[in-house]
């Protein structure tokens, strides 16, 4: 890690002067067992709080016309293990990571693992700069994006439900969905989805995230049904 340091740095857009809270961030608790060493759990403690402190503030001084009931589901999509993950991916942290012998063997929760070393990584950037401002605008950069999405779909038809209660008005029908294609890189994915109801192919959606793509599937199978 330490000879790739700077460009982590540079991805995240802070410089660290204690460069071991950065590491820190990044030891998951087998490598800590195996090596005597502090793991992220702390700092993701405090992080969460942070997180959850900076977007709140962000919906509350932004979104005016959303209620406390949409402000609390949209911080909830902004900041959920997706999004997390999905912010993690984007600043490459899974080639920073310090994991122990058994994790990098089975490597079974990697998603999680990597969404809390965001949480991880706001909490060292914040101890470090001992700067509130600093770490939020890390955290803005970083889940704009999602809250802005978040805050427009909020209320519209969850068309999934919509077509499952349709297509089950007669009686139980079989509905899946799969994801036939995946496109781009990691930070900026493409997702087609298909729906089919007892093995009958209905629809194909796009979209930015697999549920996205899902939802427009079950839209266009609506259209197709009406």
């Amino acid at each position: 890690m330490e000879n790739n340091i700077e460009s982590l740095e540079n991805s995240i857009g802070y410089v660290f002067n204690n460069k071991q809270l950065l590491k820190t961030a990044l030891t998951h608790t087998s490598y800590a067992y195996e090596n005597r060493v502090k793991s992220y759990e702390r700092l993701e403690y405090l992080g969460d709080s942070i997180l959850e402190f900076i977007s709140s503030k962000y919906l509350y001084e932004n979104f005016e016309n959303l209620t406390e009931g949409e402000m609390t589901k949209v911080r909830a999509y902004a900041v959920c293990e997706d999004s997390l993950y999905k912010i993690a991916l984007m600043h490459n942290f899974g080639d920073f990571l310090y994991l122990g012998k058994s994790e990098k063997t089975t490597n079974t929760n990697k998603k999680a693992i990597l969404a809390d070393t965001v949480e991880a990584v706001i909490a060292a950037i914040y101890l470090d700069s001992d700067n509130i401002k600093v770490v939020q605008k890390f955290i803005l950069d970083n889940i704009k994006e999602q809250i802005e999405f978040a805050s427009k779909n909020i209320g519209k038809k969850d068309y999934k439900t919509v077509l499952q209660e349709k297509l089950q008005e007669h009686g139980e029908v079989q509905i899946k969905y799969n994801i036939i294609k995946e496109e781009g890189p990691d930070h900026d994915k493409k997702f087609t989805a298909e729906v089919e109801c007892d093995g009958k192919k209905l629809a194909t959606g796009e979209g930015r995230s697999k549920k996205s793509a899902e939802m427009e599937a079950a839209r266009k199978a609506m259209k197709n049904l009406d």
